[in-house]
């Protein structure tokens, strides 16, 4: 793992809302605005972009965590900005916290865990998820 940042380092993300980003359940959409989930997930991929950076070529970030506090809602077509910074790096620990607006307001913020972890640690989880 490469040590490249350290605390307050931040990276952009840039994301359009889109019809499948909504909160649905069972296929039924409970409301048109972006759900927490869709939210989540594009949080953790502003996180992962440090760990795209820092892993070397045998080695996969594996998300740990993922703290939501969506504050806003964002509609269909909105822009939405994440600003994730280095809170962390510890051993091979990237802690970031995220937040997310939508032209200038606050919309969520967000923390997240990510692990960097070499080919034979990631295959050992595997054994360990598979064997129960």
């Amino acid at each position: 793992m490469k040590q490249l940042f350290k605390y307050g380092d931040t990276k952009e993300f840039y994301k359009v809302v889109s019809k499948k980003d909504t909160a649905k359940f069972n296929g039924v959409e409970v409301h048109p605005y972006y759900s927490t989930f869709a939210l989540a997930r594009d949080a953790e991929w502003s996180s992962r972009l440090f760990v795209l950076d820092m892993k070397e070529v045998d080695e996969e970030g594996i998300g740990t965590f993922v703290n939501v506090k969506h504050v806003s809602p964002a509609l269909i077509g909105d822009e939405v900005r994440f600003i994730a910074t280095i809170k962390s790096v510890i051993h091979n620990e990237v802690i970031c916290t995220i937040n997310a607006k939508v032209r200038g307001k606050l919309i969520a913020q967000i923390e997240t865990g990510q692990k960097i972890l070499n080919s034979d640690e990631l295959e050992t989880l595997k054994r360990k998820a598979k064997s129960g």
